[in-house]
């Protein structure tokens, strides 16, 4: 299939965010929510988040074994084991990329007529000084990037992920990010985060993913 441009109007909006931080001395245990709904059945979304064909469509490719209890691996990011799975509703696996394993939940729910809602949790202890640092943007921006992904390929029917398009280096890219990371700073601000922190935590995640 000829894959369409990424077409981006409305997508930061009609994602919802939530951010918890809990500090202890020199941690924060941290849960970054993402969620959307989309115009397909639960079964379709079930289907395009864990299977390693749909997959490779929208996220990237995945080997190992995709199920309760396998080990994974996503070409050029993270790798771990599924921890629990019932189909076809949610999985969990751990998220092993950049120090300790962290936690991913993912659940597919029908959410009305012809649609169903991904919600994703993404947990874990931090180093507390990273996450004063970069905010919740730092792995929020990279989750915002796979669901507009999906919605990519679920309106469209695309076979490559909108990241290897090229589109993130364009300047509809690089606003969506912008954008994507301004909104996780407004979570953070909403789960108590100072303003003047998180702005200024947004400030580093932008210019990290964005250059300059």
């Amino acid at each position: 299939m000829t894959d369409q441009p990424v077409q981006t109007d409305g997508q930061l909006d009609a994602v919802s965010r939530a951010v918890t931080a809990t500090r202890h001395d020199d941690t924060v245990d941290t849960v970054a929510t993402i969620s959307q709904s989309y115009r397909t059945d639960a079964d379709d979304l079930w289907d395009a988040c864990t299977t390693a064909e749909r997959l490779a469509r929208w996220f990237g490719p995945v080997s190992g074994d995709l199920r309760l209890g396998g080990a994974y691996q996503i070409e050029g990011n993270a790798h771990g084991t599924v921890t629990s799975c019932t189909p076809p509703r949610t999985f969990t696996l751990t998220w092993e990329l950049y120090g300790p394993p962290t936690i991913l939940t993912v659940t597919v729910e029908p959410d009305g007529d012809d649609r169903s809602r991904l919600t994703l949790e993404h947990s874990g202890s931090l180093d507390a000084g990273l996450w004063d640092q970069f905010g919740p943007g730092a792995v929020g921006i990279g989750w915002d990037l796979g669901l507009v992904g999906l919605a990519h390929h679920l309106a469209t029917g695309s076979d490559t992920p909108a990241e290897s398009t090229g589109w993130v280096g364009t300047d509809s890219g690089r606003e969506f990010m912008a954008g994507s990371s301004r909104r996780w700073a407004d979570a953070s601000i909403a789960a108590g985060t100072p303003e003047a922190d998180a702005r200024s935590a947004q400030e580093r995640t932008s210019a990290m993913f964005l250059g300059g």
